[in-house]
């Protein structure tokens, strides 16, 4: 089966906000847009940011010693690419909520991954894999 684009809407406070950080920051191409939401190209897939101030209580979960934010979406990147992204986030300051680093390490499913959060508090998790087919891996 090829792998068809995924397509997620998410809420944000800010329409420009949200067209500085996805498009200036994260470095996603803009598409189509209305004065209450506008597209993105997130590494060849659809994401929407709709105009939504209000926001519900975010939860966590432990995962590998740390804190995880439920909920939040993310793409496996190529490691240079992820390495990229995590500089560039760097670079423009963004606080993570879990830094860049290597989780399970040395076991089945190892990955590098990062958690920072977008100025309307969506949380993002990016990753990538060394060995894409430990994807599903388990032990």
């Amino acid at each position: 089966m090829t792998l068809r684009p995924f397509h997620l809407a998410f809420p944000v406070r800010d329409i420009a906000e949200a067209r500085a950080f996805w498009g200036g920051i994260v470095g996603c191409p803009e598409g189509r847009s209305a004065a209450d939401w506008v597209d993105f190209d997130f590494y060849g897939h659809q994401i929407v940011a709709h105009l939504a101030p209000e926001r519900p209580d975010e939860a966590s979960n432990p995962v590998d010693g740390h804190d995880v934010p439920v909920p939040h979406f993310g793409v496996i990147l190529e490691m240079a690419d992820w390495q990229a992204l995590a500089d560039r986030l760097t670079t423009a300051g963004i606080e993570f909520v879990i830094e860049p680093h290597v989780r399970f390490a040395g076991q089945a499913g190892e990955q590098a991954t990062m958690f920072f959060r977008d100025p309307s508090g969506n949380a993002i998790e990016m990753k990538a894999f060394a060995d894409l087919g430990q994807l599903f891996a388990r032990d």
